[in-house]
């Protein structure tokens, strides 16, 4: 009798030991990512950011439980580059993807643009295809714009494509019908960033166990601009409130203008419908128990459209005190929004760590303990050290290399920069400009003169780093003819 409680007790121990072991080993369950990208989504468009007419308290939230980077950039100054160099850990003229897809190469001017590619190449090793050899469950929604049938998401390692194509902007606009063909239409009235979001939602929901990629790449606030109906009146009364007439303000930027102030009520609102719906998936991943093992990767393309060339049309936002917008290699094209949180992530945090497009592939791998791949993202660091110590990495150099016209009066050209230090040049005109960030971060002053020895030093490693990653160049056209 005594054998037989002794053996009783110990096979119950053996449970309790069994059932303790299992308990512990949730919390080594491979970490959940949440990426969210937005379309032109300028640096000062987020409460968090400075911005005091849009409104944005769900990402403003975020950033409280999180980290916000002031010095994130996007790998160049459009879009398809940059989400190329998201996908890969490369920068893009490794890829030859230097401007969006197709482009814009107009044949009346100084020089030729280069001839890229108009796709990803399938024999790059994207982070998706990575994590989904390793079991993860793989969702893409919203914006591909990295190639025509072929090259889509589930041909680059996503398991669910929703409204991922090769076109740049909603090609049906922001309500039903979406005239998408991978996305299907819904009923009178439905909003696409809803939809996206819904659609994302829904992933979760059938996937409540492996860990995920969740890729949500709103097609929002790109062009056209189109009012969120339930929200624009806010913004319009709010404008009218102020007692002011807050009519867009435009400043000169060589044969562009640059609007300084953000008084578009239709961008407010499609600003503000983003924001509800990142509110929405954040308080999925809490009602759920997924918030204490998911990390949320914030950002944006690349800089908001605030500066334009072509007669009659403004640009719908401002991303003062950043010179410039979408298209410039200036301040205001580059550099981006970043807010990162997640397990081992201090809240409320914020660090002037450098950050670029190339970073996040391996981030995310140091984040799920896998091992890096330094061969496929050549170009990316792994910024763990500043998510969970506190510690900044510091890094050479890092470039911008746009040799293409741009609609925003931008002309071909490159940017470096290094520490504080930041050179500008201009194909075109065959100039360049330096900039001290510390001292000047909306690039007025040009120390190019001053700093001769700076500038030289700038142009030498930016030529070393274009030329290691295959960067081509523009030729000059031999049909422009100079007018006297």
């Amino acid at each position: 009798m005594k054998i037989r409680n002794i053996t009783l007790i110990l096979s119950v121990l053996s449970l309790l030991v069994a059932s303790s072991c299992n308990n512990d080993s949730s919390s080594d369950k491979m970490p959940n990512f949440l990426f969210i990208l937005v379309d032109d989504l300028g640096w000062s468009d987020l409460g968090s950011y400075g911005t005091s007419f849009y409104e944005t308290p769900n990402l403003d939230k975020l950033a409280t439980n999180g980290i916000r980077f002031t010095d994130a950039y996007a790998a160049c100054p459009v879009c398809s580059p940059t989400r190329a160099s998201i996908m890969t850990g490369k920068y893009p003229t490794r890829l030859n993807i230097t401007d969006w897809i197709p482009g814009y190469d107009p044949k009346n001017r100084k020089l030729l643009g280069t001839t890229d590619n108009h796709f990803l190449p399938l024999e790059e090793l994207t982070i998706a295809e990575v994590l989904k050899e390793k079991g993860y469950n793989t969702f893409f929604a919203g914006k591909w714009h990295l190639g025509e049938i072929g090259f889509y998401p589930e041909d680059q390692g996503f398991d669910i494509n929703l409204g991922g194509h090769h076109k740049g902007s909603p090609p049906g606009g922001y309500y039903t019908p979406y005239n998408n063909p991978k996305l299907s239409d819904g009923p009178e009235g439905e909003y696409l960033t809803d939809r996206l979001t819904d659609e994302s939602i829904r992933f979760l929901e059938e996937n409540p166990d492996d860990p995920f990629l969740l890729y949500l790449a709103f097609y929002t606030v790109h062009t056209p601009i189109q009012a969120n109906l339930e929200y624009v009146d806010h913004f319009r009364n709010k404008k009218s409130d102020s007692g002011e007439d807050q009519k867009p303000i435009l400043v000169d930027e060589h044969d562009g203008s640059t609007v300084i102030n953000q008084v578009n009520a239709d961008y407010a609102s499609m600003v503000y419908a983003m924001d509800k719906n990142i509110g929405r998936l954040t308080y999925y991943l809490e009602q759920n128990g997924l918030s204490g093992n998911t990390y949320i990767i914030f950002t944006s393309d690349n800089g908001g459209l605030s500066t334009l060339n072509w007669e009659g049309r403004v640009g719908p936002t401002s991303v003062k005190p950043l010179r410039a917008g979408k298209g410039w290699c200036y301040e205001g094209g580059i550099r981006v929004p970043l807010i990162i949180s997640g397990p081992g992530i201090e809240p409320g945090r914020v660090t002037g760590q450098q950050v670029i497009s190339t970073d996040y592939y391996p981030t995310i791998l140091d984040l799920a303990g896998m091992p890096l791949k330094p061969e496929q993202h050549i170009d990316g660091i792994s910024i763990l050290p500043v998510l969970k110590e506190n510690i900044i990495t510091e890094r050479d150099a890092i470039f911008w290399h746009y040799p293409h016209y741009h609609g925003s009066s931008w002309t071909p050209g490159a940017a470096i920069r290094s520490g504080d230090w930041k050179l500008i040049e201009f194909y075109d005109y065959e100039e360049t400009e330096l900039y001290n960030l510390a001292d000047d971060p909306g690039e007025m002053n040009d120390l190019s003169e001053t700093f001769p020895e700076m500038r030289e030093k700038l142009i030498m490693l930016l030529r070393n780093l274009q030329k290691e990653t295959g960067a081509l160049f523009p030729e000059k056209n031999p049909a422009f003819i100079t007018e006297n």
